[in-house]
């Protein structure tokens, strides 16, 4: 996982937690007193208007209209006096009405994600109890003036999203804000009035041009995370070590050869991206910060690891792959609380033994690599629950080991891009196993066995040479997801699983019940040759290949034989 994902989740998380609070604190035991109602949710309902309802809420003080298709804002909204949050992102509003001003309590307002016209953007500004402000993706290509000048206690302003090349000289009104979002924007320059908002905590400014970071940086004693990814920068002020609080430093797809050596000062640092840099080697100071948790080095051309960095044993997620390792990094089987490990496309060929140490590694990368069979010191990790080793690169196996299934906690199992031509019985026993994904192999057949792994609820097999599915396949109630495109399918054929899961189970379980009817039909017709004394049905058979008729026939001729010969008759 990316760092950016990393943050996006945590973003994600942060919304619903404070979406989770709002219900839980307003539950309808605690929260509705006879008619008084303090709390609506209305999103996700498709809604092209505001209902009127809403209106009449005197005392509502949070509504949800997020998701939904709302066009505009009606007049009515000033009749909401009390509302202090007001969710209206993911909407098609262009503008604002000016009633919204008389909602003189308003502290959370999102607006993010609407084709909003920019100069009805100037009543926000009469909302002077706002906290918290966001407009990302709004198109905004200027920031209101008036809003920076008329705001004096935003504590978050999020701009992420726009067209923004500079903000406002007015921001340095901004004194209580904490957190200020520009992502995806077009800032050339560091917005240099920043450095003067003390109390910041929080700058993200990844996907911009900068080229630079002023050296008045370091007025920012507050700073906890500073978000630079993908950006042009060359290098980094020596001041920013100043930043002592700083615990989140994402410095990824940068032009950085090197981190100035003042930066080992930052010990509280947990999380720190450096991938897609040009390093090429360790940075030393990096053995410095013995608070990292999560580190990313991905594709910063590494050959080896600093001594060292045996020193991090606080990190729970490592990133090292697109390097050029050739040997695996001993120093990593120190880090004994390490949880995910990232080694894809270097070039390594084997594993030490020393791997079972990882004892809390959960997750393991080792797609494109150059090993030439299955290395069985992953065995000794009982804890791994998703393990990545597809080849789309590098050399490819063609056996899968039959003891696969001693990693009983395996979740997920990524094996695609190899040449795999079948799959070991033994995933049958894997009762956690949910993801099995084994696109762009030679597999021709799948074992039976694969219809016990009752966990599956994604089957990925596309691009194979299958030609039939088990015909128990539908017993995997859990099977959500099961690609067969690009394989020589007839049973079933490839026109019924075009059609999709529900197709193929009815077609597999049509196709057992006319074998189990044509097993009842042999069973029956075997006992009535028996009852009639043609012997067993294998005897039958027997004579049948002979060209001799059946055993009851040879009984008959041999009384004949007994019959005293008749006289001819004169």
């Amino acid at each position: 996982m990316s760092m950016e994902a990393q943050k996006q989740m945590e973003v994600q998380k942060q919304m619903e937690a404070q979406k989770r609070r709002s219900l839980q604190r307003n539950a309808p035991e605690h929260y509705q007193v006879t008619d008084r109602k303090f709390f609506i949710d209305s999103s996700n309902q498709s809604l092209t208007n505001i209902p009127s309802e809403i209106f009449s809420l005197k005392e509502i003080e949070e509504v949800h209209l997020e998701n939904n298709q709302i066009v505009e804002i009606p007049q009515d909204i000033q009749y909401l006096k009390n509302i202090k949050v007001l969710y209206l992102h993911n909407n098609n509003l262009k503008s604002l009405c000016p009633e919204l001003r008389e909602l003189s309590k308003l502290e959370f307002l999102d607006l993010s994600d609407n084709p909003l016209l920019s100069c009805s953007l100037r009543v926000i500004s009469c909302l002077r109890t706002l906290r918290e402000l966001r407009l990302y993706r709004t198109g905004l290509k200027e920031v209101p003036t008036v809003i920076c000048k008329a705001l004096h206690h935003l504590e978050l302003f999020g701009l992420s999203g726009n067209y923004l090349e500079a903000l406002p000289k007015e921001i340095v009104n901004q004194a209580k804000l904490r957190e200020i979002y520009l992502k995806q924007n077009q800032f050339v320059c560091f917005p240099q009035d920043l450095c003067v908002l003390s109390n910041l905590e929080v700058i993200d400014l990844d996907n911009n041009k900068l080229k630079a970071i002023p050296e008045e940086i370091s007025q920012l004693e507050k700073l906890q995370k500073f978000y630079l990814a993908s950006n042009n920068l060359p290098l980094l002020p020596d001041t920013l070590s100043q930043c002592s609080k700083l615990t989140v430093l994402d410095l990824t797809q940068n032009s950085l050869h090197s981190l100035p050596s003042t930066l080992e000062k930052l010990s509280l640092l947990t999380e720190v991206g450096l991938s897609g840099n040009r390093l090429e080697k360790m940075p030393s100071l990096l053995c410095r910060w013995t608070s990292l948790i999560l580190l990313y080095m991905s594709n910063i051309g590494l050959r080896r690891l600093q001594r060292n960095f045996k020193r991090l044993v606080n990190l729970r997620f490592l990133d090292l792959s697109q390097n050029c390792m050739e040997h695996f990094p001993l120093q990593v089987c120190a880090l004994k609380n390490l949880e995910i490990l990232a080694l894809d496309d270097n070039k390594l060929e084997q594993l030490p033994s020393s791997l079972g140490s990882l004892s809390k590694l959960k997750t393991l990368g080792l797609t494109g690599n150059y090993f030439q069979t299955f290395p069985e010191e992953i065995f000794s990790l009982p804890s791994l629950e998703k393990l990545h080793f597809g080849q789309d690169q590098g050399c490819k196996l063609s056996i899968l080991p039959e003891n696969i299934n001693i990693l009983q906690n395996l979740k997920e199992l990524y094996i695609e891009n190899n040449d795999l031509e079948q799959l070991p019985e033994s995933l049958g026993s894997m009762p956690n196993l949910e993801v099995l994904d084994c696109r762009h192999n030679r597999l021709k057949e799948l074992p039976n066995a694969i219809c016990h792994a009752r966990g599956l609820r994604e089957l990925l097999l596309e691009d194979n040479l299958l030609i039939r599915l088990p015909s128990d396949l539908d017993h995997l109630i859990n099977l959500k997801v099961l690609t067969l495109t690009k394989n020589p399918m007839q049973d079933p054929p490839m026109e019924v699983c075009d059609q999709g899961n529900e197709a193929i189970w009815k077609y597999l379980k049509e196709n057992r019940i006319k074998k189990q009817m044509a097993t009842k039909i042999q069973a029956w017709w075997r006992g009535i040759m028996v009852r009639k004394g043609f012997g067993s049905f294998e005897e039958l058979l027997k004579a049948r290949k002979k060209g001799k008729g059946s055993p009851k026939d040879k009984k008959g001729k041999k009384a004949e034989k007994g019959k005293p010969a008749k006289e001819n008759k004169k």
